[in-house]
């Protein structure tokens, strides 16, 4: 499987073409499952076009879209810089990278956002991103769970937002997983814009 294909579209989102080179070599990383399970194991979570084989990418390319087209009206994207909004998108494409685990399990891991900023950081030496941009990528992919960020024990296990970087990664991811939303997809997991 070409899994840079598949994101082909998102990454001609991406200004900065050392920003796009990492984030090629990050998608390379992701599971194989991740192209091929629902967005939420048990249905409950997420609107219909994120169901099904295939439906976590397209959840992906909505958050992403979602993303872009806000980070593009001039009222929302006038607070991020243009190195920001790459940024900001490349958070969006990979914040459920591992939402099964490092290795297929069953259902959704809690701490999914933890596992692929740590994956990112593990790899910070083939990437061109410095500190701060990295930092900024991965704070924004670890609390995007947002309010949700509480395991099953009551432990608090994930960070809230709490900057603006973090608050519009949760909004785009938040809004992609909204049940009123729909949209419509082609055969090959495009957004049919």
């Amino acid at each position: 499987m070409d899994k840079i294909k598949v994101f082909e579209k998102e990454l001609n989102y991406i200004k900065n073409n050392s920003y796009k080179e990492d984030l090629k070599i990050l998608i390379n990383l992701l599971p194989d499952y991740f192209f091929e399970i629902p967005a939420s194991s048990t249905g409950k979570y997420h609107p219909k076009y994120a169901l099904g084989k295939g439906g976590l990418v397209r959840h992906t390319k909505v958050v992403v879209r979602i993303g872009y087209e806000l980070l593009n009206n001039e009222s929302i994207g006038f607070s991020f810089k243009e190195e920001e909004k790459d940024l900001l998108l490349m958070a969006m494409l990979l914040h459920d990278g591992l939402k099964s685990g490092i290795n297929h399990e069953k259902y959704t891991r809690f701490d999914h956002p933890l596992l692929i900023s740590k994956l990112i950081l593990d790899n910070k030496d083939k990437l061109s991103l410095n500190d701060y941009e990295l930092t900024l990528v991965r704070n924004a992919i670890e609390a995007h769970m947002g309010q949700w960020n509480v395991d099953y024990n009551g432990n608090e296990v994930l960070p809230k937002p709490h900057n603006k970087y973090q608050r519009f990664v949760h909004m785009c991811d938040f809004l992609a997983s909204k049940k009123f939303l729909e949209v419509e997809f082609d055969e090959n997991n495009n957004i049919i814009s």
